[in-house]
């Protein structure tokens, strides 16, 4: 596990570790919503993932795109959410950016319609 000590993160379990390159490491959320949900982190801590330079932000990303193929394989969800919740107002709780990759199955939830909406119940039915 190669996350630098000043991660908010640590101590992190390492049979927790989904996916790990040079950059980028993606791991279990230690409160999971859904069977699978993991967590992408930069190895570049920031308290944003927008505060990261352009070559490790797309490092991120790609490691998102590795980690949602990992966990298609593994869990075979019927579809993920994937996001950010950038800054304590938009409820983020550990200053270390990262990026949430859920998936989400059929029934977890009698309507899904309006995804990540839902943050407003009162304004997520738009249809």
């Amino acid at each position: 596990m190669t996350l630098p000590e000043q991660s908010h993160f640590l101590p992190l379990d390492p049979t927790r570790i989904v996916y790990e390159d040079p950059e980028s490491i993606a791991f279990y959320d230690a409160f999971p919503i859904s069977p699978g949900h993991t967590l992408v982190v930069s190895k570049e801590v920031t308290v944003s993932i927008f505060d990261l330079d352009d070559f490790h932000l797309a490092s991120l990303w790609q490691a998102v795109d590795k980690v949602r193929d990992l966990l298609q394989q593994k869990y075979n969800p019927d579809g993920f959410n994937i996001g950010v919740n950038d800054g304590p107002a938009a409820g983020q709780t550990i200053p270390h950016g990262h990026i949430h990759v859920i998936p989400r199955y059929k029934g977890d939830i009698p309507d899904p319609r309006g995804g990540v909406r839902w943050v407003f119940p009162e304004k997520a039915r738009y249809w």
